[in-house]
């Protein structure tokens, strides 16, 4: 088994698919790579687990992602990568009162059985600036199943409650926060709360990328850093 073991973890409306480069660039470095899934779709839900042979466990998680994942998987990390992610998605005052409307309007139209619509509507602001087209397959293509449904609204509460780092996140772990400067989901407040929560964390931000940071050379210059990190 690789003495490097990665954990990817998508975020709201996505799956396990979107880490298909982010895999093939770990196994072309001898490296395993497991992935989470929240199961939206047609896909099961999955909580990963770490190998008992991994020396070197790194997560790598997408908006929502991080809070996700169960408590123990945090506590056995040995480094993380969070992209386009935060603490609190909600922030205080006006704004993250628009924020809160605007999850509670979501959820109405799932409930009303519009989450196709939703869907759409939420990957077409991800996207941009970009296109929707360029994102990968997902539970949007699948088609959303009753359960899905269920998860999907439960999953918008518990983004609007989140507060701070996920639970056993482990302290003093290198971090490398990736973020986007044209972002239209996570607020600028929320990104800075979340570096000023790891004050410690290499910071990267692509001022020309949205939240879905759609860029292929992106996944081998995230490997690169892991690697001179974990070396």
């Amino acid at each position: 088994m690789s003495a490097i073991q990665l954990i990817g973890m998508h975020g709201w409306a996505g799956d396990h698919r979107s880490w298909a480069p982010w895999a093939a660039g770990a196994a072309a470095r001898g490296w395993s790579m497991d992935c989470g899934e929240r199961g939206y779709g047609q896909e099961s839900p999955l909580q990963p687990r770490w190998e008992t042979s991994a020396q070197r466990r790194v997560v790598l998680a997408h908006s929502f992602g991080p809070h996700l994942l169960n408590e123990d998987l945090w506590q056995g990390a040995t480094a993380a990568v969070l992209l386009a992610s935060f603490t609190r998605f909600v922030p205080e005052g006006r704004e993250g009162r628009a924020i809160s409307a605007a999850l509670r309007a979501m959820g109405r139209r799932i409930k009303l059985g519009e989450e196709q619509e939703q869907l759409r509507d939420f990957l077409r602001q991800a996207a941009a600036p970009q296109s929707r087209s360029l994102l990968p397959a997902g539970p949007l293509e699948q088609g959303i199943s009753d359960a899905g449904r269920e998860r999907l609204l439960e999953d918008l509460e518990h983004l609007g409650a989140t507060s701070g780092l996920p639970a056993g996140f482990p302290s003093g772990i290198p971090v490398l926060l990736v973020q986007a400067g044209q972002d239209q989901i996570v607020t600028a407040r929320s990104r800075l709360e979340l570096q000023q929560a790891l004050p410690q964390a290499t910071v990267w931000t692509r001022d020309d990328l949205g939240h879905s940071l759609i860029d292929p050379a992106l996944p081998d210059a995230v490997l690169d850093w892991i690697a001179d990190v974990q070396a």
